[in-house]
């Protein structure tokens, strides 16, 4: 772990292993942190902060920022290799979002830093016969501490961590257990390849979940950025709630995807099954929820079963493999726990739900008469969920009632297929494929109170804060 600039053990010297998803072999071990490790990092955090010039410095930490990109670069396939081995994430996923973009993010904020307006004019007025010159200033949030998940924490970690040192914020990093090795890595090109300050970056890794609670609810801590589960934000905005702090919560909550009755459904069937199965349909990416006319649900439902069985699985070092197994043992049963369950309710298997061994495999799925309020709509697996609708307004409200993630797809004529997706509640949508992903990138959704979603160089803003000035001018 690295705490105060430094590369350290657990107090309680306890260990937490680290396994890889696809074999179920033991990778490695990482410290398993206290309570007290935890308050240790916040405190070192902190008092960077408060005594040093890190958060004023912009050119140093413009500096900062490009040796970390170069020391990601430099040290890239090492960690391509490790992300795919702990975290079953496939070959071709870490060399677009799940690595090689997330990278190049890190080089776009210390560019964008050199010329953001950390000061903004707002002129001068008369007020009361006199003068006023007036004017915002920003500057940092403060201590921030960020807990990500483990569907792919590389991107997870380097979206927060970046826009955070960018802004001129101290942070105490903890990574998910079953990823700790890919986080604790980032601590170490932190501590090795960099000259960002003892105490700007500490990264820990613990399996007990008072350290969470801790995070949250510390108040040295100005700021959290939690990303996980809907659920789990709940419970993680409920600790810090009481501390009236910054509270970002980036929830992986499943998407859904429309197809309208004007759709070529061979062609939509294929992007379909694909976005089912990216990262073992782990995340807020892919679609858990497929949405089709009532009256060719038989037709779509063939097409889709046909292009979910001919998913190439298996081996995630394999630049041919398209998905790779579950994160753990725990959600690969979790997943065929809700499978199993759902059938047992009166749902019908298309194709599908089994468990495959060795590692924690499970096929790629596809479930029909769901009722829309199921847990299935939401499940953290390779499986997918048909549900018929009548109407294109039909369409959008199902889709709207069953929880909408932070993204989703409209397949279909152009005109028709953006008005459907203009009356989903989401913060991005793919037309017919398209993509949204990119540096300048922002999106959110309003679907859970106090729950955003941020990316890009305007997240530098969710760790800013803005200070108005109102000054009478001398002799004027």
């Amino acid at each position: 772990m690295l705490i105060d600039g430094e590369l350290v053990e657990a107090e309680s010297a306890q260990l937490l292993p680290s396994v890889n998803p696809a074999t179920g072999k033991i990778l490695g071990f990482a410290p398993d942190c206290t309570v007290g490790d935890a308050a240790r990092a916040v405190a070192a955090a902190r008092r960077c902060f408060d005594t040093s010039s890190w958060s004023t410095d912009v050119a140093l930490r413009v500096r900062c920022l490009n040796q970390l990109h170069a020391a990601l670069v430099e040290n890239r396939e090492d960690l391509r290799q490790l992300t795919v081995a702990e975290t079953g994430a496939t070959w071709r996923l870490t060399e677009g979002p799940y690595l090689d973009a997330p990278i190049g993010m890190v080089r776009h904020h210390g560019e964008s830093l050199k010329s953001y307006p950390m000061t903004e004019q707002l002129g001068e007025v008369m007020s009361m016969g006199r003068t006023e010159r007036r004017w915002v200033e920003k500057g940092p949030a403060g201590v921030v501490a960020i807990v990500i998940g483990a569907s792919h924490p590389m991107r997870m970690a380097l979206s927060a961590l970046g826009p955070a040192l960018a802004a001129g914020c101290t942070v105490v990093l903890k990574g998910a257990s079953d990823t700790a090795l890919t986080t604790l890595t980032l601590g170490e090109l932190i501590a090795g390849c960099t000259d960002i300050p003892a105490g700007v970056v500490n990264v820990l890794s613990s399996l007990d979940p008072a350290v969470d609670r801790v995070l949250a609810a510390d108040r040295d801590i100005d700021a959290v950025h939690f990303t996980g589960s809907i659920s789990a934000a709940r419970r993680f905005m409920a600790a810090a709630g009481g501390t009236a702090k910054r509270i970002s919560c980036t929830a992986e909550r499943k998407s859904a995807a429309i197809v309208l009755d004007d759709a070529d459904f061979s062609v939509c069937a294929a992007q379909v099954a694909l976005m089912t199965t990216s990262n073992a349909g782990q995340g807020s990416a892919p679609i858990s929820r497929l949405l089709v006319p009532r009256g060719h649900s038989d037709e779509v439902v063939i097409a889709v079963g046909k292009s979910l069985a001919a998913v190439q699985y298996g081996d995630p070092a394999d630049s041919r493999t398209w998905m790779g197994p579950l994160i753990s043992d725990g959600r690969r049963d979790e997943v065929d726990g809700m499978v199993k369950r759902a059938i047992a309710a009166g749902a019908t298997l298309v194709t599908g739900g089994h468990v495959v061994r060795p590692g924690y495999f499970y096929e790629p799925t596809m479930l029909t008469g769901i009722d829309p309020d199921s847990e299935m709509v939401d499940v953290c697996g390779p499986v997918l969920v048909v549900i018929p609708y009548g109407d294109d307004e039909d369409a959008a409200r199902i889709a709207n009632r069953c929880g909408s993630g932070p993204s989703g797809v409209v397949f279909g004529g152009y005109q028709r297929a953006v008005a459907v997706a203009r009356r989903v509640r989401t913060g991005r949508m793919s037309i017919n494929g398209g993509s949204h992903l990119g540096p300048e990138s922002r999106f959110g959704y309003a679907e859970e109170q106090g729950v955003t979603v941020a990316e890009g160089v305007v997240a530098l803003e969710e760790y800013l804060e803005r200070k108005a000035f109102a000054a009478i001018v001398p002799g004027v």
